[in-house]
Formats: C-alpha cells, sequence, structure tokens
C-alpha cells in the first residue's frame, strides 16, 4: 500500500493531484460569504450578526466539497471504485448539510420574494421530489452502462456531478430548511423522510457490494481507465499505465474487492451521516416538546394567581 500510495504521488504532476482551480474558486465563496455577513449585511432585512458556529459549518461544507470534486481523493477515483464512492459520501452526504447550517436565513429572504424562484419552489419545495430525485440520481449515475459514460465523457460527467449535487441539496434543505414553506416537515416527518432515503439509497449500495464480478469498464479495462485519466491530467502527459496492472486490476485491490469495499463505504458513511441527523432531529423534538410544556406550565400557574 504504501509504494502505491508513493507510486501515485510521483506519477501525477502536483496540479493534478491537489486541483488548485477549485481552491481558487472556494476561496473566492469564502471571501463573498465573509462580505455578505460583514460589510453588505445591512442590505439585508431581519440580518444579525453571524455566529462563529455558523462560519465554521459553512467552511467544513467548502472543504468537503474540495474533497469531493477535487483533491487527491478526486484523481484517485478515477483509479479505485472505493476512492470514488468515499468523494461522493463526502460530497453529497455531508457538504450540503454543512454549507446550508452556515448560510444565515436571513440570506435566503430576498431571493423567496422572487416571482420565478415562487413557481421553482412550489414544485421542488415538496419533499417527495427532494426525497425521489438525489436518490433517483444516484442510482442511475451507478448504473454500469452510465457510469462508464460518465466517466469518459468530461463535459457530461461535469453537469451530471452539479446537477446530482443540487439534488443532493435539495434532499437536504427539508431538513435544514433556511425560510418558512407551506412544505415545512415535523419532527416525525423529517425522522420518517431519512429513513425513507436510507432505504432507497440501498439498491444502489447492495447492487455495487454484492454483484459477483466486477461491474465497471474503467476500472477494469485499461482502454477505458485511460480515457476517464485523461480528463484528470494536463494536455500531452503520458497515462501512467504502470498504475494499472497487467492483469487488468488496479492495486492494492483487486476489481470486485475494491468496488466491493467501495459500496460498503458508502452504505456505512451514509448510515453515519443519516443516524446523526435523525439523532440531532430527535433532540429537537425533544427540545421542543420541554419548551411547550414549560410554556403551558407557566400559563396555567399565572391563571391561579389571577384566580
Amino acid at each position: 500500500m504504501g509504494q502505491f500510495i508513493e507510486t501515485y504521488f510521483s506519477s501525477f504532476p502536483a496540479w493534478s493531484i491537489w486541483t488548485p482551480e477549485l481552491i481558487v474558486v472556494l476561496l473566492l465563496f469564502s471571501a463573498l460569504y465573509f462580505w455578505v455577513t460583514g460589510p453588505l449585511r445591512h442590505k439585508f432585512e431581519g440580518a444579525k450578526p453571524v455566529p462563529t458556529s455558523r462560519k465554521v459549518y459553512f467552511h467544513l461544507g467548502l472543504i468537503a466539497v474540495y474533497f469531493g470534486f477535487g483533491g487527491p481523493l478526486y484523481v484517485l477515483g478515477h483509479m479505485m471504485l472505493s476512492m470514488h464512492m468515499f468523494s461522493m459520501a463526502i460530497v453529497y452526504l455531508m457538504a450540503p448539510p454543512l454549507l446550508l447550517l452556515g448560510i444565515p436565513s436571513w440570506v435566503f429572504q430576498p431571493l423567496a420574494k422572487h416571482k420565478s424562484l415562487k413557481v421553482f419552489g412550489r414544485f421542488f419545495g415538496n419533499a417527495i421530489i427532494g426525497l425521489l430525485l438525489f436518490n433517483a440520481m444516484f442510482s442511475i449515475y451507478h448504473m454500469p452502462f452510465m457510469f462508464d459514460r460518465l466517466l469518459t465523457n468530461e463535459g457530461a460527467h461535469n453537469i451530471y456531478q452539479l446537477a446530482m449535487f443540487g439534488a443532493a441539496t435539495l434532499m437536504w434543505w427539508h431538513l435544514v430548511p433556511r425560510i418558512k414553506t407551506r412544505y415545512e416537515l415535523s419532527e416525525l416527518k423529517k425522522i420518517g423522510y431519512m429513513f425513507g432515503n436510507g432505504v432507497l439509497i440501498t439498491p444502489a449500495c447492495a447492487l455495487i457490494i454484492f454483484a459477483g464480478e466486477p461491474l465497471y469498464d474503467t476500472y477494469t479495462d485499461p482502454s477505458t481507465w485511460a480515457i476517464a485519466m485523461a480528463y484528470c491530467l494536463p494536455a500531452g502527459t503520458e497515462i501512467p499505465y504502470e498504475l494499472f496492472a497487467g492483469d487488468g486490476s488496479l492495486p492494492p485491490l483487486s476489481p470486485l474487492h475494491d468496488q466491493q469495499l467501495g459500496g460498503a463505504i458508502m452504505k456505512v458513511v451514509q448510515e453515519l451521516v443519516y443516524g446523526i441527523a435523525i439523532g440531532t432531529i430527535f433532540k429537537q423534538w425533544m427540545n421542543r416538546d420541554k419548551s411547550d410544556n414549560a410554556k403551558e406550565e407557566l400559563q396555567e400557574y399565572e391563571m391561579v394567581q389571577t384566580n
């Protein structure tokens, strides 16, 4: 494993491995965030100072986007399905809720007043759409013919990735709503919503884990692999075929074992993230009930005192 990692870092230029152009884009988003929540804050109705915790959430979300769409994991994900699934778990299951938690609700208030966005919200604001859209896109993405086609077509892959990120953000919006809408879910419905998400993502993970043979040419066929790898390298850079073993497998795992590990990683990370979400929702539910009970007791006490 150590030799593979050493060969990996020595076979690719630093620009390909660390994706500096993505770092620049994310730094611009960070600067925009501090500008909007700082000097520009007075232009937003009802704006309040942003707590440090929200700033931390937002920037953790940006870091998650980096490791999902760039950095060492992105290139490695074109060589090992397990690393590809790990990067997907980071960018689709972790980044959206962190970004939503980091953006104060008053930023979204002006957007809610635009007529075009209201029309958009009437359809996509429905929780069922959020539930089905992301899971459907995730499942379609991992169909073998679709996966290989996307990984060997950079433009189509980038568009699909961004669309799936939008779908993932929509899915998480119903758990972390930043403005009040008529589609807002109760705590019980949110818990059921997360269980539904866990059920719908399972078939794609099960297909990957329990398939009796490697499913994707990207990781087993040298010519397909070379096309996918070419999009990770600067123009004119030679493909490091030494990283592709002669028996059609990528070290340090065989294609089948790497595939099984990839499905397991996605399912385990999904269970952990969704479990944390359900636990947080349940805690909020209990705290709200305690607050409501305390208000009722106070009202009863005041009535007794008045009488």
